[in-house]
């Protein structure tokens, strides 16, 4: 299960600086053979389109880089699961920008399953702690896998709650997956590998830096049916991961408040652009339930997968956690100056500064979730005034 023999391949594609899944779209090859990448002569390499930087890098990954991704992938219960693999979580697998590959601690047979993604603020109230609870513990009880991003208040109610009605949770990280982000939610990483799985997008190593979250909220919208928001302040990082489940086709749903819970706005600012207000489980189950049709053929065929050890998770001093971030504001101050006042598509972002696309992406969504770029239909950006 997994990519097999070709995991160090698609580890050289997704270790090569600038490669991301717009890039490898736009070879002539198949997802198939992108693997193959890595053993192709510099020559080839180089009429594909590669400058000499990525030739290198895919020919002679971070050999340090590469070893922590083994050292990783040989502990139990520890797998990589490339966007090629039937296991591959199949509504993620149509967004634009879906990641290379994932690293699963735990079940990867999850990453399959009707998902249902509960995100909201990490400073809720009592109230929205025990909404979370309430509509977590129902929708798993109905058969939908609760997914979030282990964050502090209301993703922590959720997969708690999942957990405790006896069904699965998966909780996607902004981090490697050698770490747990916050430290706090260490045991209860332990417990959702043990009741689903906790994955990344990011090789180990990789610490909890600003611009990975937006990219893990893509994960986590993508990978759902819907999304259901519970508390979220006017500047919100749930209203993003909201805004993204829209772009992406799926339901966005939200809990109404008190007029005088600030934590309440949001929610309601979502109501108004559209989203369904729901205001018990119930609601939610009936939108949902037909939609999970369309993920009945990615699960017929599948072979039954085999009894895993008990997984372990390995986890990091504190001193981990510390990151630089001055790679992040370089790259958000060269992506300032390529943005105008007037609404720039991101297209002309991405070629004004010869960034990925999935850089762009994640820099745009911290950006506007920081007040210093605003969004516009058809995916056009403008700065701040």
């Amino acid at each position: 299960m997994g990519a097999g023999s070709n995991a160090e391949h698609w580890l050289s594609l997704l270790l090569t600086p600038g490669l991301g899944i717009g890039a490898l779209h736009q070879l002539p090859l198949e997802a198939e053979d992108w693997p193959s990448l890595s053993q192709r002569s510099a020559a080839e390499l180089k009429q594909l389109g590669f400058k000499p930087a990525s030739i290198r890098a895919l020919h002679q990954p971070d050999p340090d880089r590469l070893q922590a991704c083994f050292d990783w992938l040989a502990m139990p219960g520890h797998h990589l699961v490339p966007i090629t693999d039937p296991l591959y979580p199949p509504l993620l697998k149509r967004i634009d920008d879906a990641p290379i590959l994932l690293f699963v601690n735990g079940s990867p047979d999850v990453l399959v399953q009707p998902q249902i993604a509960i995100i909201g603020s990490r400073k809720a109230s009592t109230g929205g702690l025990q909404h979370a609870a309430e509509f977590a513990h129902a929708l798993s009880r109905a058969g939908f896998v609760v997914t979030s991003g282990l964050a502090l208040g209301v993703d922590g109610a959720a997969h708690e709650a999942a957990i405790k009605a006896g069904g699965l949770t998966i909780a996607v990280g902004g981090t490697g997956p050698d770490q747990v982000y916050p430290a706090r939610h260490r045991n209860l990483a332990h417990e959702i590998v043990d009741n689903g799985a906790v994955i990344s997008s990011f090789a180990p190593g990789a610490g909890p830096r600003p611009g990975h979250f937006p990219a893990r909220n893509r994960i986590i919208s993508g990978m759902s049916l819907g999304a259901l928001v519970i508390e979220a302040g006017e500047q919100s990082g749930s209203l993003i991961t909201a805004r993204l489940a829209g772009e992406q086709g799926r339901e966005v749903f939200a809990i109404p408040g008190s007029i005088r819970n600030p934590m309440a706005r949001g929610c309601h600012r979502l109501i108004r652009q559209g989203a369904k207000l729901v205001e018990t489980p119930d609601e939610v189950i009936e939108e949902l339930r037909p939609l999970t049709q369309e993920l009945a053929d990615s699960l017929r065929g599948l072979i039954e997968s085999e009894t895993l050890e008990e997984p372990e998770l390995t986890l990091p001093d504190e001193s981990a956690f510390c990151s630089d971030s001055s790679s992040d504001d370089r790259q958000a101050q060269v992506l300032l100056e390529a943005i105008g006042f007037d609404p720039t598509p991101v297209d002309a972002i991405i070629e004004r500064t010869q960034m990925s696309t999935q850089t762009v992406s994640s820099m745009l969504l911290m950006l506007e979730l920081e007040g210093l770029v605003h969004a516009h239909a058809g995916g056009r950006y403008s700065r701040a005034s």
